[in-house]
């Protein structure tokens, strides 16, 4: 009718579209970047971190859940970029990072517990407990809790605007994907940690 105001929706099939094409292009991005700032193996093994984590982001949103898989490769090829940036000391840089994993899960599998203690309810799922361990894995000691505090303060944000949208206020049975944080959080930090000696040079 003239004069009322008109409204502009996309379809179903074009908002699914449109947030593909939008991931597909952060992806790309994530490449890109880990490609550029470190050219050869180490380079490729970001840019299998990027998908990988991305990918644990979009399942984790969608459907609250983690595969083992995809925690599984990502350990792997963390150990593997461990490895790698230390040829001439690879056992020793492996077990430094199984170290890190190991400590980085075990901590986030202790609040787990404890939560689950005082509040009776899970409130950290055992695939953000393995996602820890792919963060160890990776990243080095300075920088894990700088990927988990990114992650938290994120993971907040990120609950209180959808709550807001929503209309909901926030409260402590909310439910909040967090590995579509962590995620994206480990790949950033190992891409910050691996810029900085670029940046000292």
């Amino acid at each position: 009718m003239p004069g009322e105001p008109r409204t502009l929706a996309l379809a179903p099939g074009g908002a699914m579209r449109l947030r593909w094409a939008a991931w597909g292009v952060m992806a790309a991005g994530m490449v890109t970047v880990s490609l550029l700032l470190a050219p050869g193996p180490t380079g490729w093994l970001g840019a299998a971190l990027a998908i990988i984590m991305l990918a644990i982001a979009v399942i984790d949103w969608h459907r609250f859940i983690i595969p083992d898989p995809l925690n599984a490769l990502g350990l792997v090829l963390g150990l593997i970029a461990a490895a790698t940036a230390a040829p001439e000391a690879w056992t020793e840089a492996l077990a430094v990072a199984l170290l890190r994993a190991a400590v980085l899960a075990g901590c986030f599998l202790l609040l787990r517990l404890g939560y689950r203690r005082l509040r009776g309810r899970d409130g950290l799922g055992l695939g953000d407990v393995k996602l820890a361990g792919v963060a160890g894995a990776w990243l080095d000691w300075p920088m894990l809790p700088i990927a988990v505090q990114i992650a938290a303060l994120s993971a907040l944000a990120g609950a209180l605007l959808a709550g807001h949208a929503r209309g909901q206020a926030l409260h402590a049975r909310t439910r909040v994907p967090f590995g579509l944080f962590l995620a994206p959080a480990i790949w950033l930090v190992w891409a910050l940690q691996t810029a900085l000696p670029l940046l000292a040079d």
